[in-house]
């Protein structure tokens, strides 16, 4: 049996051949008339894309960098800091505000849940900074609420920044940037945007832009002053990702066709389509009688907890051998207790029919017990006429 590659993990995910394409062709210097036509378009694009009308930064590095940057610009040594942390990710928050001498609070919670509101609010002081927080946990597929979030934020103060790692919560959910109040928030390349990891952007607040004259912590390559003073002359400050920055250029061209020609629209069609691929996903797996991990799923990926007494490497194993299918397993303590299945970018609705259909073979060969071959493709079926009827109706009115 022919089998042919396929990624489902929440980063690096599958690539869109226009990019491929434009970033195999891409040969122009990084201080020409043209690379400074395409990177001038590709800043304007992204700020639609994320939904602002802040300034936008794409940087070469992967999320880390610009998180570690969102650290490094906005804080002083001493600074308290509360960190809002349910994974992996989270922790990683906690980590970089340590590394740069913050006084660091944090709400934690067990992997795979998310804060109640009440908890983040007792939480906040008036010396609070600012507040790192992940939009999705994709360690474990839980969604924050970052609405409920920034409201607390912004009502404790415009001395208190929120910093959101929307690196895949970014093309996978709704967000109102600029409405709510987020001071900066940043995504990676790799995931909705459909192209190869490298570059990872932020659109950033005149709050935080302020917030870096005082700050004292040293930086240098992520100094986002510089690269707002060389974006300023159609230039990045170090040399960039050039053909990278056509893939992009190509990926948010797509986007763009995906709303018939309006970037924000794509924008919203690219979130509908990880929602919708998201909700067949958990409709899926929950008819094969497995369990979802986060109490609170986002659509980004989809988390499943693996059956008692298996270890998820397992299933990541046989996806692979059998159907030549990357699913991602657990990180860290989580590693062998769960897998995920993606749902960001470059995907749509036979993908997500083909993994549940692999999946339902994957359960057999595991676990060596009967399995009701179609459930799962029935139970996504179901979801995906039900919206398509909504949809219909919709267009109807």
């Amino acid at each position: 049996m022919l089998l042919k590659n396929r990624l489902f993990t929440p980063g690096p995910t599958p690539l869109l051949p226009a990019a491929q394409n434009a970033m195999a062709a891409f040969t122009a210097h990084h201080r020409t008339a043209d690379f400074k036509a395409l990177y001038t378009r590709v800043l304007a694009d992204m700020k639609d894309f994320i939904g602002t009308s802040n300034d936008v930064l794409v940087i070469a590095s992967s999320g880390t960098g610009v998180m570690e940057g969102s650290v490094s610009n906005l804080t002083s040594r001493g600074d308290r800091v509360l960190v809002l942390t349910a994974g992996k990710f989270g922790e990683r928050w906690r980590d970089l505000a340590k590394a740069y001498g913050c006084t660091v609070d944090v709400l934690e919670k067990p992997y795979g849940e998310t804060f109640s509101l009440d908890e983040v609010r007792i939480k906040l002081t008036p010396e609070t900074r600012a507040v790192y927080v992940q939009a999705t946990e994709s360690s474990t597929g839980a969604r924050h609420d970052v609405k409920g979030i920034a409201k607390l934020v912004r009502a404790n103060g415009d001395d208190t920044l929120l910093i959101v790692d929307a690196i895949t919560g970014l093309g996978t959910t709704h967000f109102d940037v600029d409405g709510w109040g987020i001071d900066v928030i940043i995504g990676g390349s790799q995931k909705a945007l459909m192209i190869p990891p490298g570059l990872a952007y932020c659109a950033i607040s005149e709050r935080a832009w302020k917030r870096m004259e005082a700050a004292k912590n040293p930086r240098y390559y992520f100094d986002f002053r510089k690269e707002r003073k060389a974006a300023a002359k159609g230039e990045s400050a170090f040399t960039p990702a050039t053909s990278l920055f056509a893939a992009l250029g190509a990926a948010l061209d797509f986007i763009r066709q995906m709303g018939s020609g309006d970037l924000a629209a794509g924008r919203k069609a690219l979130v509908d389509n990880a929602e919708l691929a998201a909700e067949m996903t958990r409709a899926g797996v929950t008819a094969l009688g497995m369990k979802l991990y986060a109490s609170s799923s986002g659509a980004a990926l989809t988390a499943v907890s693996s059956p008692a007494g298996l270890d998820s490497g397992k299933i990541v194993k046989e996806f692979r051998e059998s159907f030549s299918a990357v699913v991602a397993n657990g990180q860290g303590d989580m590693k062998g207790k769960l897998f995920r299945i993606a749902h960001i970018g470059y995907y749509d609705f036979l993908d997500t029919i083909g993994i549940l259909a692999a999946l339902e073979h994957v359960l057999a060969r595991v676990t060596g017990q009967n399995v009701e071959y179609g459930a799962a493709v029935r139970a996504a079926q179901e979801i995906y006429a039900r919206s398509f009827a909504e949809k219909s109706q919709l267009v109807g009115a």
